[in-house]
């Protein structure tokens, strides 16, 4: 999702971190001596990092993300709304340029779910969660139809017009996305490319 590279936290700065992420969750709380933390500064926040909190100890195990304003205790927990980010946007604030705008559709599209799954970003085959592994020629096919996400233009009003080939259930389309200075994202001009991908459904888990 991001290109840096995530930073492994250690042992007493998760515990202090997982003090105060389990008042925040509901159900299962997380183990300091079973959880893993991987920290990753994102361009689009300056003052923020981005967390993944995992503790696999645990049946099934936990796994939440978060952003925790630097130097400070402040958490945002992510809950696959985009009201969550939208909210963040705004208190961070959100910067975006050309530099980063891909880092945060690929941010954004990866933590929001709606009621009939998520969106996935597909720039080459193996975006998509397989059921079963494809024969190579599929998967051939796939990357030569699939592309990066690309910058179509930069309006004068600041939002961004992008390419993108997207994964919904088991259909494959290409749209534009719209990014607006404040971070919030649309969509149209839908082109579906293929139905019935044999892929794991993001609802279900099957």
């Amino acid at each position: 999702m991001f290109d840096e590279s995530y930073t492994k936290l250690e042992l007493d700065e998760v515990a202090s971190i997982i003090d105060e992420i389990n008042k925040h969750v509901e159900g299962s709380l997380f183990d300091p001596i079973e959880t893993t933390i991987l920290s990753i500064d994102v361009p689009f926040y300056k003052d923020y990092r981005f967390l993944d909190i995992s503790d696999h100890a645990t049946s099934p195990p936990l796994q939440r993300y978060a952003f925790q304003k630097k130097d400070t205790m402040e958490f945002t927990l992510l809950d696959w709304t985009y009201k969550t980010i939208y909210d963040l946007n705004q208190k961070a604030p959100i910067k975006l340029s050309e530099d980063n705008i891909f880092d945060y559709v690929r941010f954004f599209y990866a933590h929001v779910k709606g009621r009939h799954g998520r969106f996935i970003v597909c720039e080459n085959a193996d975006a998509i969660k397989w059921r079963d592994e494809p024969p190579d020629e599929v998967r051939i096919a796939l990357n030569s139809t699939l592309k990066p996400l690309k910058i179509i233009e930069k309006r004068s009003d600041g939002v961004f017009k992008l390419e993108a080939f997207m994964n919904l259930n088991d259909t494959i389309f290409k749209t534009m996305v719209f990014v607006e200075p404040n971070g919030k994202i649309t969509m149209s001009d839908h082109e579906i490319l293929i139905n019935d991908v044999p892929v794991i459904d993001s609802v279900l888990g099957n």
